[in-house]
């Protein structure tokens, strides 16, 4: 698996992370596991064809004292489809600078 990751947090960052993420809405059923939405407009074709298998997302882990993001974008509503693949060089960008654009706000700095 492809991963960003950014580990050495404190509990304190790790919190206020998760409480971020949790007033967003974006967690699942399973605990500290968060969905990151897609930019639309970054989805390559297929992708964008596949309107059954969105939203289209990147998994984000709390691990311990680490994030950990995974570079697969996933089809929330398949499991296994030919829209689920790795995101592009472009889309893989974004979302690491999304990642780090919102630890920097939450006065997070790594």
């Amino acid at each position: 698996m492809k991963l960003y990751v950014i580990e050495d947090l404190t509990p304190e960052n790790i919190r206020t992370v998760r409480d971020h993420l949790n007033s967003m809405e974006l967690g699942g059923t399973m605990p500290d596991l968060f969905w990151l939405p897609l930019p639309k407009a970054m989805l390559n074709q297929t992708q964008s064809e596949h309107a059954e298998c969105a939203p289209h997302c990147m998994a984000l882990e709390i691990d311990g004292h680490m994030l950990r993001l995974e570079l697969l974008v996933r089809a929330r509503n398949r499991l296994r489809c030919d829209c689920v693949c790795y995101a592009s060089p472009e889309l893989r960008e974004h979302m690491i600078q999304y990642l780090d654009d919102m630890l920097a706000q939450l006065g997070i700095y790594v």
